[in-house]
Order: structure tokens, then C-alpha cells, then sequence
């Protein structure tokens, strides 16, 4: 629920005579299918990015450019009106996750529907609302006051969803005019429960191919097999070799430079209010596995992972096809903490497989994108400005949490322009992300806007502190 009576009552009323429309823009937003992962929504992605640089431009900034990179846009925007103030960065990405299994949606990804106050469509909050709240708090002070109280930078990508392979080299190309204090990320969602949440770490990420070939065709599974390595079978022995009965990874090295928690976040994690069979049920498996020794929460958050996402090879069709594959092969993922670098973890990688590979088939692993972890500590005064923004905004008590997931990005900040980062991002924890029947709790939505004003609101009375870092 969003508290009222804490805005500015012209910025408020502005807010509240123009839901409806700010409704449909953000409808019209999310049918543009911005898959940019997939060379087919090339156009549509590039759309995409024109239909933001547009409205950032309707909502009242003289500077906005699509700024192009190697594959699709960033588009940058910026208010710089504010002297003495802070200057923040705001980060969101107007890509999405393909659709599939498209069979799976009630109703067609791209053609969203509001139904019993939520908004379905692929998109619907990762990533398009968030970025949609900070062009919506934009319009309501730039309408209502003239002015922003803080300088932003805005920076919307349109790689996230495909490990943002080349927003490091425009970052770095651009690092002259993106000097701030601090690094918005709003790519997120709220704790279980909905309750509202600021994130201060996020897992890094290495996507890899593994590659797994044998005879130069197809061979007579009766003609050849028990005299040559089956590709497929050889995969899956690969497979098996990456954890051990205990669910650790069992790469050597894997977990030389994972970043203990301390016991005061051990104990805070502790104390969140979780609901392990809940988050059971809503998975929808028989029983919770990870790495014996730690809890749910720390398995989810604080440990690094390894696993295959996708794996095909041979036939697969209708009906029989008795052969051994000339190859096999699987797309396999780590999560990885703070500490842990993604390059260093995919050589360890390659090099167990190349170790356990069969004689008789060869194998290849193909890197395929790589994210940093993040950290930011949770004294850091942005970060406690975020809590009570959250907390004036929504009406209850926020928590701060880690994200399982990876925005590369966030460590991109940290890494190349020296920045501290705040995860807010005001998505529901169910709803759904990068799989069918996607939605936004529209409460969140109107609440983020709101919680948006009031972040910048008190970042700009901070100000020294928070250059002080």
C-alpha cells in the first residue's frame, strides 16, 4: 500500500490526474518486442530505444541521444540544472527475455493485460516498468516544479538481458561526461512478501557453451554402437562431474576467493522474514536442494552456483531414430559473489572439462558473456536514503537484501567509473521475470514513481554526506 500526503500536494496531484494516461503509455510500451538477444527483434529493439529517447524528450529533457554501440543503442539523457547538488546516475534496460514457451501465456506476450490491479505482458517488470517510473518521476517534477532537486544522468541499455557485452566499452568511451556521486540501478524486485526492498549486492555471471563432438555424422547406433564414444553420453558424464554428493561445485578452485559474510549479515539474512515452503510451493518442485551447510537464504544470495541451462544433441523429433550423435551440447551458467572473477572462473571451467573429458569425443567451451558481482555496504548513506524513501513511501518497515541475480552493469559502475551503487527496483518477488504470463503489481508501479521523488528528494538534501561517500 502507498502511503499518502508525502509529496509535494502539486506533485501528488499531477501524479493522480494523470494515471490513466500514464497507463496506457506504459501499455504501449511493452508491446514493442524488444527482444534484443535475438537477431529477428533487431528493429524492434531499435524501435524501442527511438520510443524512450521520445519520451524522455516529451517529458521535458533538451538532452537525450541514442548513442550507438556495437550492437543496440543506449540511449542517454541527462538534467544538469542543479550546481552544489549531487549528480546520480539511473540505470534500467528497455530489453526482454525471449518468450518462449509461448503456448504457456494467456494471452500473446507482446499485447498486455491489466487484470485485479496487476499488468501481464513479457516486460511487464523486467525491465520496462522500472524504467518507465524514472521517465514518469522525471515528468511529475519537471510539470509541477520547473526542475529536478538533484542532477541525473539517465543511461537505458538494450543488451541487459544478453549479459550487456558492450555497454563496458561505451561506458568507457563516454567515462568523461558520467562523472556522479552514486549509481541507481533499478533492475529489481521487493522481498517476499512484497516487501519492499533495497539490494546492495548482486551475484556476477559467466554463460558458457560446452561442445562435446565425435564421429564426423550420425552413426548406426546397431552398426556402431559399444565401439565408439556417444557424444551425448559423454556430455552427460561432463555434467555430472560438476557437483559433488554434498552440492558443491566440485571445479577446483572454485571457491578460492569467495568473500565470507560476516556474522552480522549472517545474522541479519537470519532474521528476514522467509518463508522456505512458501518459496517451495511456489516453485512448484517436491524438495529444496543446494550446498549443504548453509541456509536457503545464503544458498540463493551469498554462494556461487554452476549450472546447465539448455542441453540438446541427436535425435529429438517424432518417433525413432536409433543413432549416436556426431555431437552434443549444453549452455551451462555460474553465479558468482563478490570477489570472484568471471574470467578466472571460466578458465577453471574449461579446464575441468578438458579433464574430464572421454577418450574418443573432443571437447570445446565456448565463452559466451561474462558480469562482475557488486557490493555496496549498507551503512553507505545512499543506500540508508533508499530505505527511507521506500519506508515514507510504501508505509512499512523495508529490508535490504542481496540479489541472487546478475546485472553487469551494477559492477560495471563500480569497476570503471568508481561509483557506489543502490539496487531499487520495485518489482513483485513472484512476478514472474523471464518466464510466461510476466506481470507488475500496478501498487508497485505508482508506489516506485512516488518512492523515485522521494529518493532524489533526500539525496539532494544529503548532498555533502553523500560526496563524501
Amino acid at each position: 500500500m502507498v502511503a499518502t500526503g508525502l509529496l509535494d500536494p502539486a506533485v501528488e496531484r499531477f501524479l493522480v490526474e494523470t494515471a490513466d494516461a500514464r497507463l496506457a503509455d506504459y501499455l504501449e510500451f511493452l508491446r514493442i518486442p524488444s527482444v534484443g538477444g535475438m537477431p529477428v527483434h533487431s528493429g524492434d529493439t531499435r524501435a524501442c530505444a527511438e520510443w524512450v529517447a521520445a519520451r524522455l524528450r516529451t517529458a521535458g529533457l533538451k538532452t537525450v541521444e541514442i548513442s550507438e554501440t556495437a550492437r543496440h543503442p543506449v540511449v542517454y539523457a541527462e538534467w544538469l540544472e542543479a550546481p552544489g547538488a549531487p549528480t546520480v546516475i539511473a540505470y534500467a534496460h528497455y530489453d526482454v527475455q525471449p518468450v518462449d514457451p509461448l503456448e504457456l501465456w494467456v494471452r500473446p506476450p507482446f499485447e498486455p493485460r491489466v487484470e485485479g490491479g496487476r499488468v501481464y505482458a513479457r516486460g511487464a517488470e523486467d525491465d520496462k516498468a522500472q524504467l518507465h517510473m524514472h521517465i514518469a518521476a522525471l515528468e511529475a517534477l519537471l510539470a509541477t516544479r520547473g526542475r529536478l532537486p538533484l542532477n541525473v544522468k539517465y543511461i537505458f541499455e538494450g543488451e541487459e538481458e544478453s549479459g550487456s557485452e558492450h555497454l563496458d566499452a561505451w561506458l568507457e568511451a563516454h567515462r568523461d561526461r558520467l562523472g556522479a556521486d552514486l549509481a541507481v540501478v533499478s533492475d529489481g524486485s521487493f522481498f517476499e512478501g512484497n516487501i519492499p526492498a533495497v539490494g546492495y549486492a548482486l551475484r556476477g555471471l559467466v554463460y558458457m557453451e560446452i561442445r562435446v563432438s565425435g564421429p564426423a555424422i550420425d552413426l548406426h547406433s546397431g552398426v556402431y554402437g559399444g565401439t565408439v564414444e556417444n557424444p551425448a553420453n559423454a556430455l552427460a558424464r561432463i555434467i555430472a562431474s560438476f557437483h559433488d554428493d554434498e552440492h558443491r561445485v566440485a571445479v577446483a578452485g572454485f571457491y578460492d576467493d569467495v568473500l565470507p559474510l560476516s556474522e552480522a549479515e549472517r545474522d541479519a539474512l537470519a532474521r528476514l522474514p522467509f518463508d522456505a515452503e512458501a518459496y517451495r510451493r511456489q516453485t512448484g518442485v517436491p524438495a529444496l536442494v543446494g550446498e549443504n551447510g548453509y541456509p536457503l537464504l545464503e544458498q540463493r544470495w551469498t554462494r556461487p552456483t554452476l549450472d546447465v541451462n539448455g542441453i540438446w544433441g541427436g535425435w529429438t523429433g517424432d518417433g525413432p531414430k536409433t543413432i549416436i550423435p556426431a555431437w552434443a551440447a549444453a549452455k551451462v551458467s555460474c553465479r558468482l559473489v563478490p570477489n570472484q572473477d568471471p574470467v578466472r572462473i571460466f578458465g577453471l571451467v574449461r579446464d575441468h572439462v578438458a579433464a574430464v573429458t572421454p577418450a574418443g569425443v573432443r571437447s570445446e567451451v565456448k565463452l559466451i558473456n561474462i558480469g562482475r558481482p557488486a557490493i555496496t555496504p549498507i551503512d553507505h548513506p545512499a543506500a540508508r536514503e533508499a530505505f527511507a524513501a521506500l519506508r515514507e513511501t510504501f508505509g512499512r518497515e523495508p529490508v535490504f537484501i542481496r540479489e541472487g541475480g546478475s546485472v553487469p552493469v551494477a559492477a560495471s559502475f563500480q569497476s570503471i567509473l568508481g561509483l557506489p551503487i543502490v539496487l531499487l527496483g520495485f518489482g513483485p518477488a513472484d512476478g514472474q521475470a523471464h518466464a510466461p504470463n510476466e506481470w507488475m503489481d500496478l501498487a508497485n508501479y505508482e508506489g516506485g514513481i512516488r518512492a523515485i521523488v522521494r529518493y532524489w528528494e533526500r539525496l539532494a538534501e544529503r548532498g555533502e554526506e553523500l560526496r563524501r561517500g
